[in-house]
């Protein structure tokens, strides 16, 4: 394990959220080795900016840090956002070694996870709604469904679709109408989120609109929230990028290769994908600290 670990997450407007985010650094500190520090910082809407919490690990005397995305899905903020905040860190601490870590992903023990949680909630054989934020990346897009499909092999369901919070297609009415049509009467919904906040209380509404509309049952099981089994991958993801030996797919990255739609993103400056958070990131640094070397 490196002497400092870095956890940037994305921020929240709820309290509930950010709480949820602390608990689970929390659980991260306590089961890192006790020579390990771990900070935690922001793209957005909340504090400190991931500039800034990299900072204090310097400070605190680390000179080896991995940085680890808590995204679940591999897009824009950890193919571009928090690789920015990485490259801008090294620029102004250039005898500190920065590792990047890759994001979550689709990993075992969150389908795991994901899949106890509607057995235990009594819902297995139900049809899957598995929900997540909607992004602008196809890649990370064509990922939900191949989670929804996962947990619905597990759980015995002849159903499965995948909803998005926004963004992208369908929503969550729609993607619950889909299994409507399709004969559902059981609905076993699990939020593929880190932690709870106002796009989760929306899908919450989301669902028991539905239910109250056409009579089918949905069962709520929950999202992930600050759990031994996240707080562990978060540790996995550390390891490998300490020892070099990260792995992740970019056969349908588009900042890699053409892809039909979004040709103008491949080679793009990383930050670019949601400029304004890298630019508030150093922007934020300025304020509280001195100006950055130089552009990412």
């Amino acid at each position: 394990m490196p002497e400092g670990l870095l956890l940037v997450a994305h921020g929240s407007r709820s309290a509930a959220g950010r709480r949820e985010m602390e608990q689970l650094a929390g659980l991260v500190a306590a089961a890192a080795p006790p020579d390990v520090q771990v900070d935690m910082g922001y793209l957005e809407l909340s504090e400190p900016p991931a500039g800034i919490a990299l900072d204090r690990l310097v400070a605190a005397g680390a000179t080896e840090i991995v940085v680890v995305p808590l995204m679940l899905l591999a897009a824009g903020h950890s193919k571009s956002d928090v690789p920015a905040i990485v490259l801008e860190g090294r620029e102004r601490h250039p005898d500190v070694s920065l590792r990047y870590a890759r994001p979550f992903g689709i990993d075992h023990a969150l389908v795991d996870f994901a899949q106890r949680r509607i057995r235990a909630a009594g819902a297995a054989g139900a049809a899957v709604a598995l929900l997540t934020r909607g992004t602008s990346d196809p890649d990370a897009n064509a990922d939900a469904y191949k989670i929804s499909r996962l947990v619905a092999e597990a759980t015995g369901a002849g159903l499965s679709v995948s909803g998005f919070s926004g963004v992208t297609w369908p929503d969550v009415r729609a993607a619950l109408d889909q299994l409507h049509r399709l004969g559902a009467t059981r609905v076993a919904a699990f939020s593929w989120f880190l932690a709870t906040g106002v796009l989760l209380d929306r899908i919450r509404g989301d669902l028991q609109a539905f239910s109250a509309r056409t009579g089918v049952e949905v069962i709520d099981a929950g999202h992930f929230g600050p759990s031994p089994e996240v707080a562990a991958l978060v540790l996995s993801r550390a390891r490998e990028a300490a020892v070099g030996e990260v792995r992740i797919n970019c056969d349908t990255c588009v900042y890699r290769a053409p892809f039909p739609g979004t040709l103008d993103r491949v080679g793009q400056a990383r930050g670019e994908g949601h400029s304004h958070l890298a630019a508030e990131q150093r922007h934020q640094h300025s304020l509280h600290h001195h100006p950055t070397s130089g552009e990412i």
